[in-house]
């Protein structure tokens, strides 16, 4: 008998833990919080979406609209880049005048960035000004362009960079031509050139625009552990109408609380968030899924929740919404952004199913349960203090 005392010793604890975090979940436990259940390391970042113009599945320049900005590791930047292109768009470099490829390029076309494919500069604003380098009196967009003081070898100049992934272009100076005046000086390995015909092949992911209703709003279904926790970071978005929790993955038969909770129906806790997209964007839904409203290395759990039911998910509604998830993870992974990989899933949206009406609106009616005081409330803390210019007027 002694030799199983410490066997049922560890069971009884196992079991007591278990009841123990399920209670705290479930509010049968009300004297117990633990801040820590679903502590995130996660990187936020100022500015991490920016508005510039991007080239849409039609061959058409579109936007100003929502981009994530591209930041990469600077191992991913030299796998992704010839050396003599990291040199330049990495370091600032230089090439030698008078031979770079783009330099006598008279088709017809537009410039993009050779570090992450943003529309740059026209062939209509190209002009050969005997520098020894590609020329041109404006870009495509204004917003495209970031500019920044050069006090590099006892010179002042203008820098110019790529506005998304801050590539180094090259200098921009007040000797150009009409109608500006300017001339945009730049690096021809710092572009790649598409010509006119072929600019749809050039369609950027992250020109995606949902599809809506006759009222032209959209919808987007997010699965990022307990849809209590996920629910209260998006309602208080501006352009965000509604918000509702609910089960995807599975069918309709086990579309319940008490039979999605065993983990074996296949359906994941979500959220259906209802929107408006010329308020809020989906590049922007998804920047506060990923940095605020969950963890997305969790691989089948978030923090003391675990199970399938509670893994990350963005439910697709069609193919072009899939590749801009697609895009936004891979910049995710290669920007170093988290610890550990990106575990989200991206699953086809079959059906979604609104879970009971109790779960509906949950951190609002129910302030003081523990789990939400320790897990959802500081979430919502976090969305206040980094987005408080998005948020609803209180």
């Amino acid at each position: 008998m002694n030799t199983l005392r410490p066997l049922i010793m560890l069971v009884v604890l196992a079991v007591a833990l278990y009841v123990l975090m399920t209670g705290i979940r479930h509010g049968w436990i009300n004297g117990l919080a633990f801040a820590g259940s679903n502590e995130m390391a996660q990187p936020y970042e100022e500015d991490a979406t920016i508005k510039v113009k991007m080239i849409n599945a039609e061959g058409e320049l579109v936007g100003p609209i929502d981009s994530p900005k591209v930041v990469k590791t600077d191992e991913a930047w030299q796998a992704q880049l010839t050396a003599e292109q990291y040199k330049i768009l990495r370091r600032a470099g230089t090439e030698q005048p008078f031979c770079g490829l783009l330099l006598d390029n008279k088709e017809a076309g537009v410039y993009t960035c050779a570090g992450c494919g943003l529309p740059l500069y026209s062939s209509d604003a190209k002009f050969k000004s005997g520098t020894g380098w590609p020329s041109f009196y404006a870009p495509v967009a204004d917003e495209n362009i970031a500019e920044y003081q050069d006090e590099s070898y006892g010179m002042v100049r203008t820098e110019i960079r790529c506005a998304r992934c801050d590539g180094h272009l090259g200098h921009v100076f007040d000797d150009g031509p009409p109608p500006t005046g300017k001339r945009h000086c730049l690096n021809s390995e710092s572009l790649n050139f598409t010509p006119s015909e072929e600019l749809s092949k050039m369609a950027d992911p992250f020109a995606y625009q949902p599809k809506t209703d006759e009222n032209g709003i959209a919808t987007a279904v997010f699965a990022g552990g307990c849809f209590w926790c996920t629910e209260a970071v998006f309602q208080p978005l501006d352009g965000v109408s509604s918000v509702e929790s609910g089960y995807a993955g599975g069918i309709a038969e086990t579309a319940d609380y008490n039979q999605v909770s065993t983990g074996s129906t296949g359906h994941a806790e979500v959220i259906k968030i209802t929107y408006d997209p010329i308020k809020v964007s989906y590049v922007k839904l998804m920047e506060l899924f990923f940095f605020i409203a969950h963890d997305p290395t969790q691989v089948n759990r978030q923090g003391n929740d675990v199970g399938t039911q509670y893994r990350s998910a963005v439910f697709y509604a069609d193919e072009a919404q899939k590749a801009a998830t697609e895009a936004y993870i891979k910049l995710l992974n290669e920007g170093g952004r988290f610890s550990n990989p990106i575990a989200t899933t991206l699953e086809p949206l079959d059906a979604f199913y609104p879970a009971e009406k109790y779960h509906q609106d949950y951190v609002e009616n129910n302030p003081s349960q523990p789990y939400v005081r320790s897990v959802a409330i500081p979430k919502v803390e976090k969305l206040k203090e980094h987005y408080g210019d998005i948020l609803k007027e209180e």
